[in-house]
């Protein structure tokens, strides 16, 4: 088993559903959820266990696809023409695509982008050293700080509520 996969079970065990509405307004509608994902990914282990619990809680069928064992599902799927994921792909019962959540909450998104912008160049002998820091420290970060899950679930939340009205 990976440490991801560890990590990725610690969030699922210690993210709590918010008593919102949104497990009973999602359980009135016959949706299924695909997740283009790996088990590497340092997003992917936080994200995936706030979105299974919502599905389980919610009666959602999902399934998970492997962003690298076929490429050509994440390719109709790009983020700024990036492979980035985990993506959250929201289908009707008959497989329709209603709408799509992913790779990051806006909130996680900025914290991301000012771990990053601090990176030296590319071509820095540093940068490679630097990199593994930046995963590193978000990687921590994703286990610890549990107000990061609500953004994700918050995120979602919008996302599927906007679908729903929709339908």
């Amino acid at each position: 088993m990976s440490v991801l996969k560890e990590e990725s079970f610690k969030v699922y065990e210690k993210f709590q559903l918010p008593e919102d509405g949104l497990v009973e307004k999602l359980q009135q509608h016959s949706l299924h959820i695909l997740t283009i994902t790996e088990d590497w990914c340092g997003d992917a282990m936080m994200i995936n266990p706030v979105i299974r619990k919502i599905g389980e809680a919610a009666g959602i069928d999902i399934r998970v696809a492997l962003r690298d064992v076929d490429t050509s599902l994440i390719d109709r799927h790009l983020t700024n023409g990036g492979r980035a994921i985990p993506m959250i792909l929201i289908l009707s019962e008959k497989g329709e695509l209603l709408g799509k959540w992913g790779p990051r909450a806006p909130e996680v998104q900025k914290i991301v982008d000012e771990l990053r912008g601090a990176l030296p160049p590319k071509e820095d002998p540093t940068f490679a050293e630097k990199q593994k820091e930046v995963i590193a420290t978000l990687r921590e970060r994703y286990i610890s700080e549990e107000i990061l899950w609500t953004y994700v679930y918050e995120s979602f939340k919008h996302t599927m509520m906007n679908i729903l009205e929709k339908e």
